[in-house]
């Protein structure tokens, strides 16, 4: 049962494998950078650099693809869901809303969308805010 303590999910392969690795390389490269013999130092700095910036690169593209699209279909979901619980659009209120306040959003069940919605717009709740409001949590199994 998904809730506000157990929400944010990994991604095996990324976090428990791929970045251990590059960060465990990169550290090396800057052991023996700094133990090696001088003229190897160069040759360590340069590995370390690559295997910070490979690492970096993963992550932002992996983040940028994936959060780029998911962004869309949330608020895409959203603007659906709430026109069909309040029959009013969403597009109405959307500029006062950030994308964070819209995602929190969609945690709520049916019968507290409106009202929570409501209490967003009036007191500008920060998405933290708006997941520890929720009563009845609406799981996201199928994000990135």
């Amino acid at each position: 049962m998904q809730n506000y303590k157990n929400h944010i999910r990994f991604y095996t392969a990324h976090h428990f494998v791929f970045y251990p690795v590059i960060l465990a390389l990169a550290g090396l490269s800057v052991y023996f950078a700094f133990r090696g013999a001088d003229h190897a130092a160069l040759l360590w700095i340069f590995l370390a650099l690559a295997f910070f910036v490979i690492g970096w690169l993963s992550f932002m593209l992996r983040q940028h693809y994936a959060m780029t699209g998911q962004n869309r279909t949330v608020v895409l979901e959203m603007r659906f869901r709430y026109y069909v619980l309040t029959h009013e659009r969403l597009e109405l209120v959307e500029d006062r809303l950030s994308f964070g306040q819209i995602a929190a959003l969609r945690f709520a069940s049916d019968a507290e969308l409106a009202a929570l919605m409501e209490r967003t717009l009036k007191e500008n709740l920060s998405p933290d805010e708006i997941k520890r409001s929720i009563k009845n949590w609406l799981p996201d199994n199928k994000r990135v």
